[in-house]
């Protein structure tokens, strides 16, 4: 099975331009940007509650703590928010219920409260993307281009690892792509 295509800048922005177009467009470009910016599998995103992501005032949380039952690993972990994402984030839960502590925090048109499957989130994200004409991407691409991202930026394989909720380095190395940008930077530290 090939690898999960990591998006370009232009091509998060061409799925963005195409979401602002849909019925669901807010919350569509929270869900992608929360994959893009979080490294979150996209069962964590799908099992996000209003409250994983909302403290007592109402306000993003700069963490959010997934229980052991939300991961894949079966180990709790924290998402460290980053002030782009909380942004995003604190507009779009501006357009949704919040009142309701335990509601999906993407909410679904056939279940509102409890949101998208990961089954179905996969899917959504398969759908976006292939409308969206990004062609190889997946619900795992906003990982992959999250933990190259932060590799490309020069931060360490441990940190990432942490980040990434992986117990093991190895497992963190493969989702890092060396792209040009990285390469044409690495010949310049000679």
């Amino acid at each position: 099975m090939s690898q999960a295509k990591t998006l370009s800048e232009q091509e998060i922005k061409q799925v963005l331009n195409y979401v602002s177009t849909r019925k669901y467009g807010a919350r569509d470009r929270a869900l992608v940007l929360t994959s893009h910016l979080s490294g979150m599998r996209v069962g964590e995103i799908a099992s996000l509650t209003v409250g994983h992501v909302l403290d007592a005032s109402g306000s993003v949380k700069g963490e959010i703590r997934l229980t052991a039952e939300q991961t894949k690993g079966k180990h709790p972990r924290t998402v460290f928010v980053s002030s782009k994402l909380r942004d995003e984030l604190t507009n779009y839960v501006q357009m949704i219920r919040t009142d309701d502590r335990e509601r999906s925090l993407f909410p679904t048109q056939k279940n509102p409260r409890k949101g998208f499957t990961a089954n179905t989130l996969t899917q959504h994200f398969l759908s976006l993307y292939r409308a969206a004409g990004v062609d190889g991407a997946s619900s795992h691409s906003g990982r992959r281009t999250y933990a190259t991202s932060i590799a490309s930026q020069g931060v360490g394989l441990r940190v990432l690892m942490r980040l990434m909720g992986h117990r093991n380095v190895s497992t963190t190395a493969v989702y890092i792509d060396a792209n040009d940008n990285m390469l044409r930077n690495a010949v310049e530290l000679v």
